[in-house]
C-alpha cells in the first residue's frame, strides 16, 4: 500500500524548473491513452448507446439524435468540463422536459431551445455561480427526479404494451385500460424478455456470474431481446436510422417569446442541476479510490458548467438532445476503472463510429426493447433510498410535493412548487417554538424548545412573569438560535428578577450561550462535546476563589457556558458561607467535580437520555455484540466514540496507561488485559482488534525519561511493558529486554507517518508501541487461533490529538506505514 499524501494534493506538487536559455528536457508531449481509459471507454460506449436510442424514443426525437448527444457529450463536455470522469450525454432525467418541447414547438425548435440554454449555461459559468446551485435542498432534486421517472415509466408502459404514449401522464393513466385491452403479445414478449435479463444478468452466480458481470446488463438485455427477435421472425417496429443527408438540424425558433424564454430556462434548470449534482457523486466516488488519490482533481463546478453548456450549443446546432452529466455512466466509468477525463473523450469517439458503422445493426433493435429498458431506468429514479434519507430528515412533505407537481403540472411547475413548500416548511421550523412552565420541588423551570425569534417575544415574557418574585429559576434553553429582541427579553427579565431577591439559571444544549454582561466578558467558546472545566476558557481575573479549585459562578462549569447565576442561593451552588443553596437539589455530590458530574447527569436526562432510551433498551434486550476490540490509551483527550463515529454496542473498549497488551506469561502477563482479549475473541466473537496510540502519550514519555534501577512502583512495573517498543523505536539505547527481543529488533524498519518523519523522538515511540503491541497481540492463544481461522483482523491506528487526524498502518515495501485516513464514501 502507498504511502500517504498530505490532505491537500496540491501541496505536494513540485515545479520542475530548467536551467534558463536552455531547451526544455524533453520533447513535445505525446498524446497518450492509458489502457483503463481504453477499457473504461468501451465499458461506457456499451451502456450509452441502448440508452441513448431510448432516451431520444422516449422524447419523440429522431433516434439519431440521441447518438449525436451521446458523442458531443463525452468529446466537448469530457474535454472542456471541470469533472474529468462525469460522463455526460442524453439523460433520463431530460426526457420529459425535451418531450415537452417537441409536443409544443417541434424538433427544430427544440434544437434552437438547446442552444439558447447551452449559451445561459456559459453565462452562468462566467458568473461563477454554479455553486449557489447546490443550495437547493436534496428533497427537491429527488422529488423531482421520482417524478420525471414515473412519467418515463408510465408513458414507455404502452410502448412496451404495443401502443403509442400520449402526451401527459394523466391521458397516459386514462388510456391504459384500453391498451391492456388491446395489447400486442410480440411487443409484450420482447419488453419482457429485456426486462428479465435487464435484472437476472447482474445476479448470475459463481465465477461465471464474475466473468459476464463485466459486460452491461443493458446490452446483454437489447442484443438478447434484439437476437430473439430476429431468430424468431417477430414482426415488430424496429429502429428506423434515417440517412445522415436528411438528418433535421436547429431552425429559428418559432414561438410565444414568455413561451421560449421559460423553455429556455427549463433546460437550462435541469441541465445545470443534474450535471453539478452528478459533478459532486461523482467525486465521492473518486475520494473511495484510494488509486486515484492525488491523480483526478476535485470539480470544478464553474467549469463543468461551462462545459456542459459549449456541449449542448453543439448538440443544439447539430440537431442532438439536451445534454446532462449522466449518473449511471458516470459511476460505471469510475468503476471501470477509469483514471482521467480521456475515457470520456474516447467513448464519444466510439459513438460516432458506431453511428457511422453500425447502422444496420442498429436498425434490427425492437422499439418494444428500447421502450422496456428507458421504463426500467425510469422506475429506478424513483429511489426507496432517497424516501428514507428524507423521511429522516423530515422533509417528505417537499419529496411528495415536488413529485406529485412534476407527474401532474409539469418539471419548472414542480420544481417551483417544491421550492415554494421548502421555505414554509423551514420558516415553520423556524417559528415553531415550545414555551411551557412547571415548578419541581420550589424550583419553576421554563422549558423552550426551538428557536427564539421575535415572533415568540410575547410568548416568552408571559410565561417568564408566571415566575413568583424571588423564586428560584431555571431556563432551560433548547436551540440553536436567538434574535436580539429574545436576547433583550430575556436579559432584562433576569435583571428584574434577581434585584427582587430570585436566582435565574440558563441552561441549554448550546454551551457557548450567553445572557448576562459578566459571562460575555468571559470569552468562552465552549462546545456541545466539552460542556466540563477541561477547555480554554478565560475567566475573570476578580473572580472570588470558590473551595480548593478557585472556581466561581461564572466559571468553565456548566452554568459558567451556558448563563449566569447572579442570586445569592443559585440552585446547584454554594453561597459565601459554604451552605448549600435552597435548591430541593442537595443530593448533588459536594465540590466542583460531583457538581460537574452531577449537571453532566442531569443534562444527560433531560436531552440526550430520551433520544437513546429506544436504542438502549433494545441494546440490553439483546446484549452486547459488538463488532470490534478497540484497545487504546487511558488518556482523557482520546474520546473513542467520538474519533471512529461509534455508538452504544459498537466497540468493545480497553483503556491503560500506554495503551500497552502485556506478553502472556508468568512474570509478563497481566490478567486483567489478557481476560479482556479473550473475552472479546472467544465469547464476543469481534471481527478486529484495534491497536490505538495517540500524540503527547505521557506513558512514552515516562518510558523515555526512566532511570535505570532504583525503587519500582506499580506505574513503573507496569511500564516495563514498554520496554520493547524502546527498543524497537531506538535500538541504540540499553533497555532492559531479553536477548531473543534484542535480536527481533535488530535490522527492524523503524515505523513511520506517510508524508512526513516523526516530530521526536516521542511520537517515534509511539508509532513504534503501536505495531510492538500488534505483535504482543499476536502472542495470546486465542488471538493466534482466530488469526488462523481467518476469523480476525489486527489493525493498528495513531490519533494526532493537536491535528484531530487518525492514522491507519499499513505495511509496504518499506516497512510499517501509518496513512491519514481520507473522506470515503458515506453512502456506500
Amino acid at each position: 500500500m502507498s504511502a500517504c499524501v498530505p490532505a491537500r494534493a496540491d501541496s505536494a506538487r513540485t515545479k520542475h524548473v530548467h536551467p534558463p536559455h536552455s531547451p526544455p528536457p524533453h520533447g513535445p508531449r505525446r498524446f497518450r491513452v492509458a489502457g483503463a481509459d481504453v477499457s473504461a471507454a468501451i465499458a461506457v460506449f456499451l451502456i450509452a448507446l441502448p440508452l441513448s436510442l431510448g432516451i431520444a424514443l422516449a422524447t419523440g426525437a429522431p433516434l439519431q439524435a440521441g447518438l449525436v448527444a451521446a458523442a458531443v457529450g463525452g468529446i466537448v463536455a469530457g474535454r472542456i468540463g471541470g469533472c474529468p470522469l462525469q460522463v455526460s450525454g442524453p439523460a433520463a432525467g431530460l426526457t420529459v422536459v425535451t418531450a415537452d418541447l417537441i409536443q409544443h414547438y417541434g424538433w427544430r425548435t427544440t434544437c434552437a431551445i438547446t442552444v439558447f440554454a447551452g449559451i445561459a449555461q456559459l453565462g452562468l459559468g462566467c458568473l461563477r455561480v454554479a455553486r449557489s446551485a447546490l443550495a437547493v435542498s436534496p428533497a427537491i432534486v429527488h422529488g423531482m427526479l421520482a417524478g420525471i421517472g414515473v412519467t418515463i415509466a408510465v408513458a414507455q408502459l404502452h410502448i412496451v404494451l404495443g401502443g403509442t404514449p400520449q402526451s401527459s401522464v394523466p391521458d397516459n393513466l386514462v388510456a391504459l385500460p384500453a391498451q391492456l385491452a388491446n395489447l400486442h403479445p410480440a411487443d409484450l414478449a420482447v419488453s419482457v424478455l429485456t426486462l428479465t435479463l435487464l435484472l437476472l444478468w447482474p445476479r448470475i452466480p459463481g465465477r461465471a456470474g464474475q466473468a459476464l458481470g463485466k459486460l452491461p446488463a443493458a446490452l446483454i438485455a437489447v442484443a438478447g431481446a434484439t437476437a430473439v427477435a430476429a431468430l424468431t421472425g417477430l414482426r415488430l417496429p424496429k429502429v428506423d436510422l434515417p440517412s445522415w443527408s436528411s438528418h433535421a438540424l436547429a431552425s429559428l425558433p418559432d414561438g410565444p417569446v414568455l413561451g421560449l424564454v421559460a423553455a429556455v430556462l427549463t433546460t437550462t434548470l435541469v441541465c445545470s442541476v443534474q450535471s453539478l449534482l452528478g459533478a459532486v457523486a461523482v467525486d465521492k466516488l473518486v475520494a473511495a479510490r484510494p488509486s486515484l488519490t492525488g491523480r483526478v482533481k476535485r470539480s470544478d463546478l464553474d467549469r463543468e458548467l461551462l462545459g456542459q453548456g459549449a456541449a449542448n450549443i453543439v448538440s443544439g446546432s447539430l440537431g442532438g438532445l439536451p445534454i446532462a452529466g449522466v449518473a449511471v455512466r458516470s459511476s460505471a466509468n469510475v468503476a471501470a476503472g477509469a483514471v482521467s477525463r480521456n475515457s470520456t473523450m474516447l467513448h464519444g469517439v466510439l459513438v460516432v463510429i458506431a453511428a457511422l458503422l453500425m447502422v444496420p445493426a442498429l436498425e434490427l433493435i425492437p422499439l418494444a426493447s428500447l421502450a422496456a429498458l428507458v421504463m426500467a431506468v425510469g422506475l429506478k429514479m424513483v429511489s426507496l433510498n432517497h424516501i428514507r434519507t428524507v423521511t429522516r430528515h423530515r422533509e417528505v412533505l417537499v419529496y411528495a410535493v415536488t413529485t406529485c407537481g412534476v407527474v401532474f403540472l409539469g418539471v419548472l411547475e414542480g420544481v417551483a412548487l417544491g421550492i415554494a413548500v421548502a421555505v414554509g416548511v423551514a420558516l415553520h421550523r423556524l417559528t415553531r417554538t415550545r414555551i411551557t412552565h412547571d415548578e419541581t420541588e420550589g424550583v419553576h423551570h421554563v422549558h423552550v424548545r426551538g428557536q427564539l425569534t421575535f415572533l415568540a417575544v410575547p410568548r416568552l415574557s408571559r410565561v417568564l412573569h408566571q415566575v413568583p418574585h424571588g423564586a428560584d429559576a431555571v431556563v432551560e434553553l433548547d436551540g440553536s438560535f436567538m434574535d436580539h429582541a429574545a436576547y433583550e427579553t430575556l436579559q432584562d427579565w433576569q435583571k428584574t428578577h434577581t434585584a427582587q431577591g430570585g436566582s435565574v439559571d440558563i441552561t441549554g444544549r448550546r454551551p457557548g450561550t450567553r445572557i448576562s454582561e459578566p459571562a460575555e466578558e468571559d470569552g468562552c467558546r465552549c462546545r456541545p462535546w466539552t460542556p466540563w472545566r477541561n477547555h480554554q476558557c478565560e475567566r475573570p481575573p476578580t473572580a472570588p476563589p470558590r473551595g480548593t479549585a478557585g472556581r466561581s459562578a461564572t466559571d468553565g462549569s456548566p452554568a459558567g457556558n451556558l448563563g449566569t447565576s447572579t442570586g445569592p442561593n443559585t440552585p446547584g451552588t454554594r453561597d459565601a458561607t459554604g451552605a448549600r443553596g435552597a435548591t430541593g437539589g442537595s443530593s448533588a455530590p459536594d465540590g466542583p467535580t460531583g457538581h460537574e458530574l452531577a449537571r453532566g447527569i442531569s443534562a444527560f436526562h433531560r436531552n440526550t437520555g430520551p433520544l437513546m432510551r429506544r436504542e438502549l433498551a433494545r441494546l440490553a434486550r439483546e446484549g452486547q455484540q459488538p463488532s470490534q476490540l478497540f484497545l487504546t490509551c487511558a488518556d482523557s483527550r482520546v474520546v473513542t466514540s467520538m474519533i471512529t463515529s461509534s455508538g452504544p454496542g459498537d466497540l468493545f473498549v480497553v483503556r491503560n496507561v500506554g495503551n500497552f497488551v502485556p506478553l502472556p506469561g508468568e512474570e509478563s502477563g497481566d490478567d486483567s488485559v489478557a481476560a479482556a482479549i479473550e473475552y472479546a475473541v472467544d465469547v464476543l466473537k469481534v471481527r478486529s482488534i484495534t491497536v490505538c496510540g495517540h500524540s503527547g502519550c505521557g506513558a512514552m514519555q515516562a518510558l523515555l525519561a526512566a532511570e535505570p534501577g532504583g525503587a519500582r512502583t506499580p506505574l513503573q512495573r507496569w511500564l516495563r511493558h514498554g520496554l520493547p517498543s524502546l527498543e524497537r523505536a531506538l535500538p541504540d539505547v540499553d533497555v532492559d529486554v531479553d536477548e531473543q527481543e534484542q535480536k527481533r529488533g535488530a535490522g527492524r524498519a523503524r515505523p513511520r507517518l506517510a508524508g512526513r518523519g516523526a516530530a521526536d523522538t516521542a511520537e517515534r515511540l509511539c508509532l513504534a508501541n503501536v505495531v510492538q503491541q500488534l505483535e504482543h497481540l499476536r502472542a495470546h492463544d486465542s488471538v493466534a487461533r482466530a488469526l488462523g481461522a481467518g476469523d480476525l483482523e489486527l489493525h493498528g491506528m495513531y490519533f494526532h490529538v493537536g491535528e484531530a487526524q487518525s492514522y491507519l498502518l499499513s505495511e509496504d515495501a518499506e516497512g510499517s506505514v501509518f496513512e491519514l485516513v481520507r473522506e470515503t464514501n458515506l453512502t456506500a
